[in-house]
């Protein structure tokens, strides 16, 4: 099929953007220019990047991809980005720690290796920083001087890091009533920061307002006009994933949802291993993680349905309170294609399972790495998730982002005189 051109389409004529070959509709096929589109022209389906990948062996792109730097740049042979693009100014997120959770499976029951791949060692602390490091090279290869998005939290501070250190301006729009931490987290690095009242897709239908006004003419919003590029980031993670356990790939992988995206595009990075020759072929299954409070996807699985319901959200899982999550009905798709699974676990159990997290392993995540984790807990107690299997659960953020939601119960044990009477009196210090 040929690719279309897009009046309108403002670009330059051959960006670089290395291995991105046009971006194609992931409902009918057709297939466009690269440019800062979202949505097909002829059935406004949603767009995505596709690749002239690599050639060669096996084994000669695994040395290439293991001499590389240790971020998602060592895998620019596999993503939308110039060949030089590690010697660019940016934040150089990735290649984070996959933790190999003995405790934690012991805890649960778990006999065939549990991982969690932990990316709150990312440099604005989630997952975000690799999607938008991707948005960035996208942003300079289409001339746009302003970064820009409608965010939960995290990829407020991701836009407006990685901006600062690649010297452009940036406007962030975040609902109003977020977690303090996020909100401090998005504002320090020095660009506009507007909160909107409503909720995220509330936020998210203004900035979609913003793109064809004037006043946003040279704005990159990196999850709206820059998203096909955005999303790519998330294949990172299965690509390291893979690269750590061995160029393997997991039985199992436990995934949060808030649009879907980043559920999709691991699935994707799968695919392009397998189809690449990097891993071996064989089943995997995928689950999505949702709060209760706002499960539209994890309800449509449960009812067999394809479409998926708005909801308004009301969790403490604010990163993942999304109620018409974009990519939805593919997330369904790869659940039941995997012989997946999405499910949906209470705030309480959200805290529960970040204390838990903490407790055996010493990683403080987020609400949403709680989701992830408890879906994870209720999906082997219901015998859904094999604990027999190699199985990876993703945590995106760092709990000092949300910790309203455990400071109730993770206070001082005891406040004590400065004296070993005192310590004594008080019971403490002793098995």
């Amino acid at each position: 099929m040929a690719v279309q051109t897009v009046a309108g389409n403002d670009t330059t004529a051959s960006p670089d953007l290395g291995p991105a070959a046009a971006l194609s509709c992931r409902e009918c096929g057709e297939r466009f220019e690269l440019g800062p589109l979202f949505a097909c022209a002829s059935c406004f389906g949603p767009l995505e990047v596709a690749y002239d990948l690599p050639t060669g062996s096996p084994e000669e792109l695994r040395k290439r991809i293991e001499a590389g730097p240790d971020n998602i740049w060592r895998y620019a042979p596999l993503l939308p980005v110039p060949a030089d693009v590690a010697d660019k100014p940016n934040l150089n997120p990735g290649f984070t720690k996959l933790v190999k959770a003995d405790n934690l499976a012991r805890e649960l029951g778990v006999t065939g290796g549990l991982y969690v791949k932990d990316d709150s060692g990312n440099p604005t602390h989630s997952f975000k920083d690799r999607v938008v490091a991707i948005a960035v090279e996208a942003a300079r290869a289409f001339g746009f001087t302003t970064l820009s998005c409608s965010s939960t939290g995290n990829l407020a501070g991701a836009v407006g890091a990685a901006a600062a250190r690649a010297g452009l301006r940036s406007c962030v729009f975040i609902p109003h009533d977020l977690e303090q931490g996020k909100v401090v987290m998005a504002a320090v690095y020095g660009g506009e920061l507007v909160g909107i009242e409503g909720n995220y897709d509330d936020v998210n239908r203004f900035c979609s307002e913003l793109i064809g006004d004037p006043l946003g003419e040279g704005w990159g919003f990196v999850n709206v006009n820059l998203r096909p590029y955005y999303g790519e980031g998330s294949k990172t993670l299965a690509y390291e994933i893979c690269e750590q356990l061995g160029w393997r790939l997991p039985d199992q992988i436990v995934i949060p949802i808030a649009s879907g995206s980043q559920l999709t595009k691991i699935d994707k990075g799968l695919q392009e291993l397998i189809r690449l020759g990097l891993v071996e072929d064989r089943p995997y299954k995928i689950f999505g993680a949702q709060a209760e409070g706002c499960s539209p996807v994890s309800a449509a699985f449960k009812a067999g349905h394809d479409v998926v319901r708005p909801q308004k959200p009301n969790t403490i899982a604010k990163s993942l309170a999304i109620g018409n999550p974009a990519d939805g009905p593919y997330v369904l798709d790869i659940a039941r294609r995997t012989g997946g699974a999405v499910e949906d676990v209470t705030d309480e159990q959200v805290v529960d399972a970040i204390k838990l997290l903490a407790r055996t392993e010493g990683i403080f995540g987020e609400t949403a790495g709680g989701v992830t984790l408890g879906v994870t807990k209720k999906l082997i107690e219901a015998g859904v998730i094999d604990p027999t299997l190699t199985t990876v659960v993703v945590n995106t953020g760092d709990g000092l982002k949300t910790l309203d939601a455990v400071s109730a119960t993770s206070q001082a044990t005891a406040t004590i005189k400065p004296s070993l009477d005192a310590f004594r009196a008080a019971g403490l210090g002793t098995a």
